[in-house]
């Protein structure tokens, strides 16, 4: 083991086809704990957390009501269940957060899933609202004053201020969100801190423009033990999923792994129709 390793990945929903498809792939990544946005109370992503749990994976996966979208956290080292979701009364089940015992300390990891939205006042208002509830739960639960160093990860369904290209789309409160991950809650963009220039995309518009939309946050001093941050496109480019991947990995050793076995293995053969 290099180090705690995350990946964050929108799955898109999948059927339980997919989602096989998917768990083939993710059987191959290297990484501990892995955040799956966009996820639903189906059979799909139930697919993923049984061949997960089968496989000896710790599973967090707040169930979402029949017509929205969570979050689920998969992890090969113990975790403990972190309260955040309580301090959201709009949409909780888009957050799950989960403490994990390193060398250097507890690491907190949250993972999150912003809603999208449209033109119109009532699915700008539904963001605005989220965004705001999930910046104050993240100060209610305490990230700078536990003790414990935080990763905020996810897709944000937000860009950075200086993002290549820019767009005129996106309003003044998706910015502040954004700009107050550091100048609110203390924490650093982990693939800009590594690459201040560089332009990725993790989603792809169908005109062919570019979002970085998925983001890993952290506290400085994890800033200080990131060994690696890049965009994972393979499952993008393959049709997994309309997103790509970001995985991150810090020097500070897990302390402890969960015993486990190969997840697609492990799992019962999708329903065939």
């Amino acid at each position: 083991m290099s180090g705690l390793s995350l990946m964050t990945f929108n799955i898109g929903s999948p059927s339980e086809e997919r989602a096989h498809r998917q768990l083939a792939w993710l059987a191959t990544r290297h990484e501990d704990v892995f955040v799956l946005t966009e996820t639903r109370a189906s059979d799909g992503c139930r697919h993923l957390a049984d061949a997960f749990r089968t496989a000896g994976y710790a599973v967090v996966y707040p169930r979402p009501g029949p017509t929205d979208y969570g979050v689920m956290i998969v992890s090969r080292v113990p975790v403990r269940v972190d309260p955040i979701s309580e301090h959201l009364t709009f949409l909780p089940e888009r957050v799950a957060g989960v403490m994990v015992s390193t060398a250097a300390g507890l690491v907190r990891i949250v993972g999150a899933y912003a809603p999208t939205r449209d033109a119109t006042a009532e699915r700008t208002e539904r963001k605005r609202r989220w965004l705001s509830e999930f910046s104050a739960a993240l100060g209610a639960g305490g990230l700078t004053d536990s003790g414990a160093d935080t990763v905020v990860l996810g897709d944000l369904n937000v860009i950075e201020p200086g993002h290549v290209p820019s767009y005129t789309t996106f309003r003044w409160f998706e910015y502040d969100f954004y700009r107050g991950l550091t100048d609110k809650h203390g924490l650093v963009d982990a693939f800009r801190h590594m690459e201040p220039e560089r332009i990725e995309h993790s989603w792809i518009g169908r005109t062919g423009d570019g979002y970085r939309y998925d983001h890993a946050h952290c506290s400085k001093e994890l800033a200080a033990e990131i060994s690696e941050c890049e965009y994972v496109h393979e499952p993008r480019t393959t049709r997994l999923s309309d997103h790509s991947a970001l995985s991150v990995t810090f020097d500070c050793l897990p302390t402890a792994e969960l015993d486990t076995m190969d997840p697609y293995e492990a799992a019962s053969p999708p329903t065939l129709f």
